[in-house]
């Protein structure tokens, strides 16, 4: 067989991929960024090259505040998800049984068979005045009367936070099962402490599944709407809830199809950030 025919073949078994690629990410992307560079005379759309959009975002207060409550929520949800995730992932790596380890996974990824909604819904009824929280607390006389726990960043963040620990512990498990014992057999008779064995060789060889973990968890939630929009009641608009702002009450889509461009350009700043990292053939 030719090389040329080789060559076809390749490219015969590449092109539906290339096709679903440039039908549903390329052709949908030069559309929006298209559409951002676009004005509205009244209702009618004009279409050119103006800047007045991305001008809007750095003039208008509440939509500037909507970009940084977004990077705010998003990078406590990845910190506190690590932080949680870490130790739940060592304890069901190197403290359960080998033969009980599937079921611990099992039992760690229950929360992904409940839906969306339902999850969030669940613990606006756990998180209200009346919830169990609240009820508990006044039970314990830990305080005096409810908190205002539900529709805030923190009930947000709980709810977030709730998902993205079973994703991180995933990949982190991932990467931890796969660490010889011999490298913390070695580290110890060099004289090294279980801290120090922990600081220099453990953690730098789990660092791409905490960075995959910790991307994953960086792009679901910034591109976010459901979870804030329930648990956060309002109080603070992240961006996709002023994205979801202009489409619905005000069909201004060359602004949110700005500040869904300025969104991607964020999720692409943070996969360069981690790229040394993302390579999942270390997973």
């Amino acid at each position: 067989m030719s090389a040329g025919s080789d060559q076809a073949r390749g490219w015969g078994f590449a092109a539906p991929a290339l096709l679903w690629t440039l039908a549903f990410f390329v052709v949908p992307f030069v559309v929006m960024g298209a559409m951002s560079l676009a004005t509205l005379d009244g209702r009618t759309l004009v279409w050119g090259l103006h800047l007045d959009n991305y001008a809007e975002l750095a003039s208008k207060a509440y939509l500037a505040r909507a970009i940084f409550v977004s990077l705010e929520i998003t990078l406590t949800v990845t910190v506190v998800s690590i932080l949680l995730a870490y130790p739940l992932a060592w304890i069901i790596a190197f403290r359960v049984p080998q033969r009980w380890q599937r079921l611990a996974l099992l039992l760690a990824i229950l929360p992904f068979w409940t839906s969306y909604v339902v999850r969030s819904y669940a613990w606006l009824l756990v998180l209200a005045r009346e919830g169990v929280v609240n009820q508990t607390m006044l039970g314990l006389g830990l305080i005096s009367e409810p908190l205002t726990l539900a529709n805030t960043r923190f009930a947000t963040v709980t709810g977030f936070v709730h998902f993205f620990v079973m994703l991180l512990t995933l990949t982190i498990y991932a990467n931890l099962v796969q660490l010889s014992p011999n490298y913390r057999r070695a580290a110890m008779d060099l004289g090294a402490s279980a801290f120090q064995t922990f600081r220099h060789v453990i953690l730098p060889l789990t660092l791409p599944g905490i960075m995959t973990g910790a991307f994953l968890t960086f792009v679901l939630c910034i591109g976010d709407y459901i979870t804030p929009q329930i648990l956060g009641g309002n109080t603070e608009l992240t961006v996709p809830q002023v994205i979801m702002v202009q489409l619905g009450r005000r069909a201004d889509f060359p602004l949110a199809a700005a500040l869904a461009i300025v969104l991607m350009g964020i999720v692409t700043l943070a996969y360069l950030a981690m790229a040394r990292w993302l390579r999942l053939d270390r997973l």
